[in-house]
């Protein structure tokens, strides 16, 4: 311990028997003090900051050196490569103490220093969430492993809501660096696009006309009770050549300089909108710089260890997070065969043994494709290596399905149908050693229907690994009150085996351990509404049911059948506003894509929803909306302690798995929802009398669809429904537009695709069942803990043991 003068003493807490000292070890407060005495604002925040972040890096930084000189020795285990174009990191440095066990330092007022820690912007949603999540277990069970994405300067984009619409501006979270990256200089590689490919048949050489150079920066991921850690590798594009000095002489510098702009702008957005030619040739252009730069850092890993190229594929996975990566496939072909001299049947054998794939969606308009003609002229040889590829597997295929040819229509890499496409998922599953979906029904759903033909041809590939979260901040840090409450009752060894979880099932019915519970509850929930009355300035009751649903909006997930059991409820109490109601407080959060135009109108309904009913006085505390902008990491670590209910309504059939839903049950928060994706497998961990189950299963949407689904007739037989819809339709909430809303109208009375109509009804009856509950608190927090108890199965830390056992294990 030591002495540690200002400005940090209010930070620290002092030991119980020296005045003035600081209970930090030595080298912890020395490397602040350094870091301090080189600023000239050293009693600023941004400076405090500054100093502890970097003194928890460097501290983890040695960790990480010892983590590589191990995993560079080990025997038998692979090193996995997970390509994810978003991590969903969050904060850092909360992480970062706990992991150094340094959380019982740090004094209450530390918390506001915390504030001013920027989310890092390397994800947007439960994709980049998850992936950041198996960083964390990566670390904790000393799995030897990089996690491999980009460096974007400015995140997906940071939500501004004006008059109730959602704008975007960048989100300039590196604008004072980012002290838990570590700059490597040493790791360079080219990446090129466009040119031309000449040779012969067995010896292909491809000039690119454009070469960029990818540069590495290591963002360290501490495992919790190890001195393990894992490492986020992101890469940062330039330009291979410097600007064009004799035109900058002669006063032309915008084209003097124009390729080194046109290689920054990869970095500079995650997304980039594709509703543009460039917006899509920029999105492509950042997937293949990922997997080239990525792979080339494998390969040059896997022969520096002294092994041979051969036996990349044992000594290597290469896993892809849903279809952004799926060019990996052609690249590792590309550069075994060019760079490295090998046979295509050998090449063919170590890309399969490396590969795997995780799907995350079974919308077919979400699995990428990409023109042909976008990769002739961006990536000629990889095309050629794509046909390849093609010819290989459908020979395979037509061996097993001779006169077949719709089949093989299917399976092929290349959709002829209009525009001709590349089709991501095919190629990804084309090469995999195992493809998994990320919940039982997902998994099941996918080898049933969109990838069908796929599993006929190879059965033995596609398995189910169900996703999972991390408790360590989820619950630990996002929670501590609970967590604590947790300890005293069942001690603390679910910190490190969330399975002991289940313990608490048996104190379910406590009286005392109910009433401890709901006290945490509304704690956390007081915090949630001065966090709102300080950002909206809307003042929500405490003591109200908070109903939260926070995730990217999308039409499937839904939002928008929750925005029409608010406007029945509103409805329903300006009628009879003398009731026995269950006050409510209904939280949204999420951003929508920007050019995803319907998304953008849910937020400005809820938004219009928003402003009547929290302005009319017959409804007072009965019922507010609220929608707080910019969702992060860092907002969920405050919403999901507060939330009593969650919402979790796609439609049947639509949702891969989510782990949101996780999330807040793990925190006390009942669910809402349909029978869909982990809610099925949650169900059947904490008993399904424990969740608020309604909609349509699986095989009656599919069964609706077939037979045909006219969503006027649900309008037509339920007048409070009809009521809702027409109240929309009339400009009830957008008075100074009334028809606004017309096409949102016209989507649910026409098409209704993802059956909001059908749904509706029974979504009320659960939503009735809520109501009752909650004014029965003891009841209340018996499920609710049951909750909590049941979540020791979705822990990343099964999902990562199972993904070693099922995926990653080396081949035979």
């Amino acid at each position: 311990m030591t002495r540690l003068a200002n400005p940090l003493s209010k930070l620290f807490k002092s030991t119980v028997n020296a005045q003035n000292t600081l209970n930090v070890p030595n080298e912890f407060s020395s490397l602040i003090a350094r870091t301090l005495a080189q600023r000239s604002d050293s009693d600023s925040p941004e400076a405090k900051l500054q100093a502890v972040s970097e003194a928890c890096r460097t501290l983890l930084a040695d960790r990480w050196a010892r983590t590589q000189q191990a995993d560079a020795k080990r025997q038998g285990a692979r090193r996995v490569h997970y390509l994810s174009m978003e991590f969903l990191m969050g904060r850092a440095l909360t992480n970062a103490l706990a992991a150094l066990e340094l959380n019982d330092t740090i004094s209450p007022d530390f918390g506001a220093l915390v504030e001013r820690e920027p989310d890092a912007a390397l994800g947007n949603g439960g994709l980049g969430r998850l992936a950041a999540c198996f960083l964390d277990s990566f670390a904790t069970l000393g799995l030897p492993s990089f996690g491999y994405g980009l460096r974007y300067e400015h995140g997906m984009f940071a939500q501004r809501i004006q008059g109730g619409r959602q704008t975007e501006v960048p989100d300039t979270w590196l604008k004072n660096g980012n002290p838990w990256e570590l700059f490597r200089p040493e790791l360079q590689y080219e990446v090129g696009f466009g040119g031309s490919v000449s040779g012969h048949a067995h010896s292909r050489q491809w000039v690119p006309s454009e070469r960029l150079v990818a540069r590495a920066y290591d963002f360290i991921v501490p495992g919790h009770n190890t001195e393990r850690v894992s490492t986020l590798r992101q890469w940062q594009a330039s330009a291979a050549d410097p600007i064009d000095y004799l035109a900058f002489s002669r006063g032309e510098h915008a084209s003097a300089g124009q390729h080194v702009q046109r290689a920054a702008s990869l970095n500079w957005v995650l997304y980039p909108d594709d509703s543009t030619a460039a917006g899509r040739e920029l999105r492509l252009k950042q997937e293949f710089f990922l997997v080239s730069a990525s792979l080339q850092d494998m390969i040059a890993r896997h022969l520096r260890e002294g092994r041979d190229i051969e036996a990349l594929g044992k000594h290597n996975a290469v896993h892809l997070n849903d279809t952004h990566p799926a060019l990996s496939v052609a690249e590792l072909m590309r550069l075994l065969l060019d760079e490295h001299g090998l046979a295509w049947s050998v090449a063919w054998r170590v890309t399969r043994e490396a590969t795997s794939y995780t799907n995350h969606t079974l919308m077919p308009e979400a699995l990428e494709t990409w023109p042909v003609r976008m990769l002739e002229a961006l990536l000629p040889r990889h095309l050629e290596v794509i046909y390849g590829i093609n010819q290989w597997v459908l020979d395979e295929v037509r061996a097993k399905f001779p006169d077949d040819e719709t089949r093989i229509q299917r399976i092929s890499l290349i959709d002829e149908v209009g525009e001709r496409r590349v089709r991501m998922a095919n190629l990804a599953m084309m090469a995999s050693s195992r493809v998994n979906g990320v919940s039982a029904l997902h998994s099941e759903l996918m080898v049933q229907t969109i990838f069908s033909d796929f599993a006929a041809m190879w059965p033995e590939r596609f398995i189910n690994v169900t996703n999972g979260v991390t408790a360590r901040r989820w619950l630990a840090q996002a929670n501590p009150k609970l967590s604590a409450l947790i300890d005293r009752n069942i001690g603390a060894a679910w910190r490190g085996d969330l399975t002991k979880l289940r313990a608490l099932s048996a104190n379910a019915k406590d009286a005392q351990l109910g009433a401890d519970f709901m006290a945490v509850k509304l704690e956390n929930k007081q915090r949630l509404a001065d966090h709102i009355r300080r950002e909206l300035g809307i003042a929500v009751n405490v003591n109200s049911l908070f109903d939260v649903q926070i995730k990217r909006i999308h039409e499937y997930k839904r939002q928008l059948l929750n925005v029409l059991h608010v406007i029945a409820r509103y409805q329903a109490i300006i009628a009879n506003p003398n009731a026995a109601w269950t006050p409510r407080t209904v939280i949204f959060s999420g951003k929508a894509a920007s050019a995803y135009v319907m998304a953008k109108q849910i937020i400005q309904l809820i938004h219009d929803v928003g402003r009547v009913v929290n302005s009319d006085s017959r409804v007072g505390d009965k019922l507010k909306v609220v929608f707080l902008p910019n969702y992060s990491v860092s907002l969920a670590e405050i919403i999901l302690p507060a939330a009593d209910l969650s919402e979790q309504i796609s439609t049947a059939g639509t949702e891969a798995s989510g782990t949101g839903n996780m999330k807040f049950a793990l925190n006390g928060a009942l669910t809402v929802g349909t029978w869909d994706g982990a809610n099925i497998e949650m169900a059947e961990q904490m008993g399904i009398e424990n969740m608020f189950v309604f909609g349509l299963r699986t095989d009656a949407v599919a069964q609706m669809k077939s037979v045909g689904y006219d969503p006027k007739l649900y309008i037509e037989e339920n007048a409070q429904l009809k009521g809702v819809i027409d109240a929309i339709a009339e400009g009830v909430f957008s008075w100074d537009e009334p028809d606004r809303y017309r096409s949102i109208v016209q989507a649910l009375t026409q098409r209704d695709p993802y059956l909001l109509m059908a749904d509706f009804a029974d979504y009320l009856r659960a939503q009735n069942e809520v109501d009752a509950l909650y004014q029965q608190p003891k009841a209340w927090a018996e499920r609710a803990i049951r909750n909590v108890a049941g979540m020791g199965f979705f822990s990343v830390d099964r999902t990562i043991g199972e993904y070693i056992e099922k995926v990653w294990r080396a081949p035979g």
